[in-house]
């Protein structure tokens, strides 16, 4: 009875960050942005050519500790994540959570469960070793010898090692567009752009819904089902569960491809150095596009988490290691240091603090005064220091305001990429003016490629890249234009997490107009 509770309360993780009930804004569980930020780790950019091994699966892994995100891995070709975090971590893994894009092998077991993990969740789909191969092939191979040893390290280890999805909040897809479509980034290639239309960002998003189902999904039932049953998941393999399961894994995916679409590689926008040409690259070598775009995603995933009903913020902070030294992982020389989103104190329940903005005329009622903004809990929960000799940069989905501008000056760090659609503005409770005036940090906002006249000849222009795009970023780059669909919105058939409402009243506003009622209000 007492397990039944805890899972009950573990699925309805949707408050504070102590999970307590906040609002009535849809909201991600902590357990499905683990899971959903672990596949994207699987995609982390690398210059690496891949594995030797082909049977080996490329996979993403986020370390946990009472609830916190300590650390985000991926593998390499060398290593594989759960390895990795043996490396980095050893002992101080003991009572952690990890959240693998894929069942880990015996190789990576063996070692995790030595180590004294807690739990260990895994993406439901083809494992670390891949099974799809041997299955379809009708073969009996290493990957079904190594899955059966992994289900007997399963049953006899201390460490819970199960698969953890959770249902989605009702509305959490048709939210995570409508937000999406409203964001920074988004708004800004619009206004540069007024032909980027809403078709054109849904044109965008299928290609990485192809992209994500092919990576994370099998597309056959059966054989999905003969995987789960390799993997000692045959519970799961009858109706109505399985059908649950391929619906849920579908939506965590979709969200996955909308979050990733938001930031959307076309129109040369990327993150350059807003002083430019005051500044330039040599003065701050900026990261790849490709790596500074996976990070700000990351904090996109993030501000999902956000106890601000009108605007979630999230931020991410990586270092790199100095260049001679040579790292194992598969994110190069970039390691995490911690992330966070605003919400309010930790501990804090619902109506503790007034959670009104400026449109409410009593000031002492308005929430501003009492939200932890996204960088200030990256920096409070964050697992290791800053060090001055690195380059450290954090990544926020909005303008640092007045508040947090000194804050990270304060913290050393050498970077800021963020948005830029706020810079300079001074509003109602808070003011974005001190981030045109800060020095000696190099700031990146989301802008199109700076455009140089040269001098004798001013239809001529010089494109100036802060940050080089690989090849693959290069042949994906395209531009669209919607066609003769754009501003149609497709229809996905998703049941109470359908898409675009076509209504005026979208189900954001419904939620801000239901917290900023008379009724609402809090005393």
């Amino acid at each position: 009875m007492q397990k039944s509770q805890e899972t009950s309360q573990t699925c309805c993780s949707v408050g504070t960050q102590t999970d307590s009930m906040q609002g009535q804004v849809p909201r991600l569980s902590k357990v499905n942005l683990f899971t959903i930020m672990s596949l994207w780790m699987e995609t982390f950019p690398s210059d690496d050519p891949g594995r030797d091994e082909p049977q080996i699966k490329k996979t993403g892994l986020v370390i946990v500790s009472n609830m916190k995100i300590i650390d985000l891995h991926c593998s390499s070709r060398e290593l594989h994540a759960g390895q990795i975090a043996v490396i980095k971590h050893g002992s101080r893994l003991k009572d952690c959570d990890l959240y693998f894009s894929r069942k880990p092998c015996s190789a990576c077991l063996k070692m995790i469960v030595n180590a004294g993990v807690n739990r260990i969740s895994y993406w439901p789909a083809d494992p670390e070793m891949s099974l799809e191969r041997e299955i379809s092939d009708q073969i009996n191979g290493d990957a079904q010898l190594d899955a059966k040893a992994v289900e007997r390290l399963k049953s006899n280890s201390r460490a819970h090692v199960c698969m953890l999805l959770q249902p989605l909040a009702c509305y959490m897809v048709q939210f995570v567009e409508e937000t999406s479509l409203k964001c920074d980034f988004i708004q800004n290639v619009s206004k540069k752009h007024p032909e980027f239309t809403k078709g054109s960002f849904y044109d965008y998003r299928q290609d990485r819904i192809k992209e994500y189902e092919t990576m994370f999904l099998i597309s056959s039932d059966e054989r999905h089902k003969e995987i789960l049953r390799l993997m000692g998941l045959e519970n799961l393999c009858e109706n109505p569960y399985f059908i649950n399961l391929r619906q849920n894994m579908k939506e965590l995916v979709l969200i996955l491809s909308t979050v990733a679409s938001s930031v959307p590689n076309c129109y040369d926008f990327g993150f350059y150095l807003s002083d430019f040409p005051k500044m330039n690259d040599e003065t701050y070598p900026s990261l790849s596009q490709d790596i500074a775009r996976h990070c700000i995603i990351q904090a996109r995933l993030l501000a999902y988490r956000s106890e601000d009903h009108k605007i979630g913020v999230g931020a991410v902070i990586w270092a790199e290691h100095n260049s001679n030294i040579s790292e194992c992982d598969g994110t190069g020389s970039m390691y995490f240091l911690g992330c966070g989103y605003n919400a309010f104190p930790v501990g804090s329940e619902y109506a503790d603090f007034p959670n009104m903005d400026d449109k409410q005329k009593d000031r002492e009622i308005r929430k501003f005064r009492y939200i932890i903004h996204a960088e200030q809990n990256a920096f409070t929960f964050r697992s290791r220091e800053i060090k001055p000799e690195e380059r450290s940069m954090i990544f926020v989905t909005k303008c640092p305001c007045d508040e947090c501008v000194p804050l990270i000056k304060g913290s050393g760090i050498k970077q800021i990429y963020a948005g830029d659609v706020d810079i300079g503005k001074k509003k109602a409770d808070i003011s974005y003016l001190r981030f045109s005036e800060l020095k000696g940090v190099g700031k990146y906002a989301w802008q199109q490629k700076h455009k140089i006249q040269v001098e004798g000849n001013s239809s001529d222009t010089l494109s100036t890249e802060n940050g080089e795009d690989n090849d693959q970023s290069k042949k994906q780059r395209q531009l669209y234009l919607g066609g003769d669909n754009a501003g149609v919105t497709p229809h996905l058939d998703l049941g109470c997490t359908g898409c675009l409402d076509t209504e005026p009243r979208t189900v954001e506003a419904q939620y801000i107009a239901l917290k900023e009622s008379p009724d609402a209000r809090i005393a």
